[in-house]
């Protein structure tokens, strides 16, 4: 039996629009004393029911599951990710065999399981827990993983102990719950790459920026590109599959260039055309010339929080400054930002900023975003993360 909470007068109107948060500071209070992580009701303050979600201690105080009243069970489970998986399978990034098994199969609030990340390569998902609630259910969620993609997962790596809340002292450590593999190389758009689950950022790949990974292919023909913040050097692979005359991979984490070198080495063995510096990125713009006529500009969250933000803006902003500064005329710029507080008007003005500083003449020619299997949910426009821009500059 759910224990039941009460909101304060008038704080259901943003449930009434399906926002899946609910703050704190719009609970009126609750019957008995939940645990986090434990499913409850949420009543208005007239006592009529709105929705059901996992409670925790916090700003989000409830992500919401349903706006139905309905048991968070083992049957709720499979429907949530037969759902999602039903999804990726329409887009054609799932059970395809496309030349691609590396995917996005749970994207948090875009597929209504908020405090869940799921990423599938090959035949393992790796799974990543945002919550309490989800990480209270993970069990029931990886045997579900298993059962809705029947069978084409077969393992699942539970990869959570930066993502939960550190109040909750859970003791969580990463590792299998559900079967075991030594196999990290996984497939997209026919070419391999090594996945780092163990250690490495997010679930090991930015798997977010896959379409735009394709689309540099298209622009690198002939071109000297540099990849900055390559962390696991996807950018850079593409681009030698695009015909790039040379590619210079930099990052400031020597484990990132090891794992760039190994990536390229398994698409491309023995080719001379790329290197790779494990650098700073602000010290190695400063200092590298005007050799290159394409730069990736792809750096981790500047700003984590709303009280960061001014910071990071003016971080973008010098960043891409320096890139301005330094590409050769005719040269193609991707530049992106995946802070979820840095909106698209915010980092267009950034890069705006840094067009004006340098005096050079700058033309827009694609505005970039997250792919299909990262769905934003329509009443959840805090989903939109990653934004990026293709700048032509004479």
């Amino acid at each position: 039996m759910y224990k039941n909470l009460y909101l304060k007068k008038g704080k259901e109107e943003s449930l009434k629009r399906y926002h899946p948060w609910i703050f704190s500071g719009a609970i009126h209070h609750i019957e008995g004393e939940p645990e986090e992580g434990d499913v409850v009701r949420v009543l208005t303050s007239e006592g009529d029911f709105v929705a059901v979600g996992h409670w925790q201690i916090g700003s989000i105080a409830v992500r919401v599951l349903d706006f139905e009243d309905i048991d968070v069970d083992v049957e709720y489970w499979e429907h949530r990710l037969r759902v999602a998986y039903g999804m990726r399978r329409a887009i054609g990034v799932a059970g395809c065999g496309n030349g691609n098994d590396t995917y996005r199969l749970v994207h948090g609030e875009g597929d209504s399981l908020p405090g869940l990340v799921v990423d599938v390569y090959g035949q393992t998902a790796v799974m990543q827990a945002h919550s309490i609630g989800m990480h209270v259910s993970r069990h029931e969620i990886a045997r579900a993983l298993v059962a809705v993609t029947d069978g084409a997962v077969k393992n699942v790596y539970y990869k959570s102990e930066t993502t939960l809340p550190f109040k909750a002292a859970l003791g969580q450590e990463n590792g299998f719950i559900v079967g075991g593999s030594a196999e990290n190389v996984a497939v997209e758009n026919g070419l391999k790459f090594h996945i780092d689950w163990l250690k490495g950022q997010k679930t090991g790949f930015f798997v977010d920026q896959r379409d735009n990974r394709s689309l540099l292919e298209r622009y690198a023909r002939g071109r000297a590109v540099l990849n900055m913040f390559c962390y696991t050097g996807g950018f850079s692979v593409y681009a030698m599959r695009g015909g790039a005359e040379l590619v210079h991979s930099v990052d400031s984490s020597a484990k990132a260039i090891d794992l760039t070198r190994a990536n390229v080495e398994l698409n491309f063995p023995g080719d001379g055309r790329h290197e790779a510096y494990a650098e700073d990125a602000f010290k190695y713009l400063d200092a590298m010339g005007d050799k290159y006529d394409l730069i990736i500009l792809d750096p981790p969250a500047f700003a984590k929080h709303k009280d960061a933000l001014r910071q990071a803006l003016k971080g973008y902003a010098r960043l891409n400054a320096k890139a301005f500064d330094k590409i050769k005329p005719g040269g193609i710029l991707f530049t992106f930002s995946c802070s979820q507080v840095v909106n698209k008007d915010n980092f267009r003005t950034a890069v705006f900023t840094a067009a004006a500083q340098s005096g050079r003449r700058v033309r827009i020619l694609h505005q970039l975003h997250q792919p299909a299997d990262h769905p934003v949910n329509i009443y959840h426009p805090e989903g939109e993360y990653l934004k990026g821009l293709v700048l032509y500059v004479e």
